[in-house]
């Protein structure tokens, strides 16, 4: 593909989310945990990722794991992939603190398709 591709996946659920973050959760079609949505890597999704990065992970994705997640979890008529929580679980310091700090949360960069390819 010639655009570069992010996914985005929301890893919490609905408690202390914000009205501001939670409009934007919707936006995204990210409505439940463990949802996903694909989308072209531009400005406006890039800095409506890094809004939500407390409550999902998002990074780069690749052809391969693009491909896995249309054969296994789109849903029909829609853009969204539902996912199941990651096998062996997430990282070390759980869904409450950064990628960078050992957590879930936030910029994974190509990191991502390693989670998702857990969660297919």
């Amino acid at each position: 593909m010639a655009d570069k591709l992010m996914a985005i996946i929301r890893i919490r659920g609905e408690t202390g989310v914000g009205k501001e973050i939670r409009d934007t959760l919707d936006m995204l079609n990210l409505r439940t945990k463990f949802s996903c949505i694909v989308l072209p890597q531009t400005k406006i999704n890039e800095g409506m990722a890094v809004k939500v990065k407390d409550f999902a992970t998002y990074g780069e994705i690749d052809d391969e794991t693009l491909k896995l997640l249309n054969e296994k979890r789109k849903i029909e008529g829609k853009k969204i992939y539902r996912l199941s929580p990651p096998r062996k679980g997430f990282e070390r310091k759980g869904t409450k603190r950064t990628f960078v700090e050992g957590g879930a949360l936030g910029d994974r960069k190509e990191k991502i398709n390693e989670l998702i390819k857990k969660m297919v």
